[in-house]
């Protein structure tokens, strides 16, 4: 069988390969930046003509009922008892920090860009809540 699509203009894009994301299974096709840059009809294929080279389709056929496979893993490693158990605990020990830097901090969205500087940010904030609790200890109180 013989899959291809087709744009206003007629041309086509053969093959159309599978792909699945967020648990639902796709056909996506991509044409030829040399066939959609000519073409007259690209403000009604494209959404932004003025920056994007080629149309790209993708045709949702079904929705596989599984979201993602670690999903699938973690939600059976809580369902178990050892994993209930885990789960409790950190609830205690790492929930209330979360909380403390997001309301007390005001860590509610990251200011900056990038893996790097978001991880420094975060960083940043997590030294500021252990010398927080450090200081209430009574370390280097004297």
């Amino acid at each position: 069988m013989r899959r291809c699509c087709s744009c206003p203009a007629g041309h086509t894009a053969q093959g159309g390969h599978e792909a699945q994301q967020r648990g639902y299974v796709s056909l996506r096709y991509r044409f030829q930046a040399a066939q959609c840059g000519p073409c007259a009809l690209r403000g009604q294929c494209l959404r932004k003509p003025e920056t994007t080279a080629a149309r790209q389709v993708a045709f949702f056929q079904a929705n596989t009922g599984s979201a993602h496979p670690y999903t699938q893993r973690m939600r059976a490693l809580i369902d178990s008892e050892a994993g209930r158990e885990l789960y409790d605990r950190r609830m205690g020990t790492v929930e209330p920090v979360f909380a403390n830097l997001r309301h007390n901090k005001g860590l509610r969205r990251f200011t900056l860009r990038g893996q790097t500087k978001v991880d420094a940010q975060f960083k940043l904030f997590c030294l500021v809540h252990n010398i927080e609790k450090l200081a209430k200890a009574g370390y280097g109180m004297g």
